[in-house]
């Protein structure tokens, strides 16, 4: 187990967010989540993860009383009941998980919680939700409890992909923890992160659209299971990918020919390389079951640096205590 820090990660999807966990110290003691492709794919990249099967792989029905005493509970809740695209009715909606999350950490009793969802989270017609949730975070002693509103490019990754994350803090370690600021770091356009791959069969054009791909990706589009296959979006994200010298409407399986012609497609290993992945994380499942995994995905260079500014908090006051 890496480090001395320990985290229990829930609604886990393909990894983002625990990768970026991760990398920011902390060992998973265990990994909840629904879907079978998911798992599958935190075991080919993580073989010693202990990523939960059987029943309790559904949060409703998982008991987290074993792991009382981790660190820090993390997940990425999901996004549809406050998701612009779909109907926003937050507690109404039967997917909206945060009260199974807030469950898991009273059983747990973390030193800090940290939850990620979409932009939508902030709008007004949820302040009521957010203003009781803060109010249960205090109730189980977390007196720091709120949200932070980044875009995925602060933090290096070649997209914008605004992402709300829900930071609580116990009482002892809430005066240590600051919101990472980002912003230091430029991205790359799509033309510069992706030329390799494009040019990987030998494309002749891989050089001059790497010219035209001149500007960070637009957000990429999480898959949905019941939409038909993988595209990069509706006919609006589709003409943002135009500009750049890409077509969204369907994945390609591999990169261009030496001859080809036209505005070429992206690949899932593309994609994931937009979603700030290393190359070396595959994905479990043929191409709409990866690319789904990839667009709902929580980029892991965000996770690393919130869940480092985290283990600061946790870690300064115990050196403070210690000395």
């Amino acid at each position: 187990m890496r480090g001395n820090l320990t985290s229990l990660e829930l609604c886990a999807g393909a990894g983002g967010q625990a990768l970026g966990v991760e990398r920011a110290g902390f060992g998973h003691e265990a990994l909840v989540e629904l879907d079978d492709w998911c798992r599958k794919t935190l075991i080919l990249n993580r073989p010693s993860w202990n990523v939960v099967e059987g029943v309790e792989a559904d949060l409703t029905k998982f008991d987290a009383r074993p792991f009382a005493g981790v660190d820090l509970v993390a997940g990425g809740v999901p996004c549809p009941p406050f998701s612009k695209a779909g109907k926003q009715l937050g507690s109404a909606d039967e997917r909206d998980l945060f009260p199974q999350a807030l469950r898991v950490v009273d059983e747990v009793r973390p030193k800090a919680v940290m939850l990620e969802n979409v932009r939508g989270f902030m709008d007004a017609v949820f302040h009521d939700y957010r203003q009781k949730l803060k109010a249960q975070f205090r109730k189980l002693g977390y007196t720091f409890a709120d949200w932070h509103l980044y875009n995925a490019s602060d933090f290096g990754v070649s997209q914008l992909r605004p992402r709300v994350v829900i930071v609580a803090v116990r009482e002892e370690f809430a005066d240590k923890f600051d919101w990472p600021k980002g912003g230091n770091m430029q991205p790359p356009t799509v033309g510069e992160l992706l030329h390799d791959l494009m040019a990987a069969r030998g494309w002749s054009g891989a050089d001059d659209w790497r010219r035209l791909a001149d500007e960070i990706a637009p957000t990429i589009v999480g898959g949905s299971k019941k939409h038909g296959g993988p595209d990069l979006g509706p006919t609006r994200a589709r003409a943002a990918w135009a500009t750049l010298s890409v077509n969204g409407k369907s994945l390609a399986d591999e990169a261009p020919e030496p001859d080809f012609q036209g505005m070429p497609r992206l690949t899932v290993r593309m994609v994931a390389r937009l979603q700030g992945f290393p190359d070396n994380w595959q994905f479990a499942g043929r191409k709409t079951a990866s690319y789904r995994q990839v667009g709902n995905a929580f980029p892991p260079p965000v996770a690393n640096a919130v869940a480092a500014s985290i283990k600061t908090a946790i870690t300064a006051r115990r050196l403070y205590a210690v000395a």
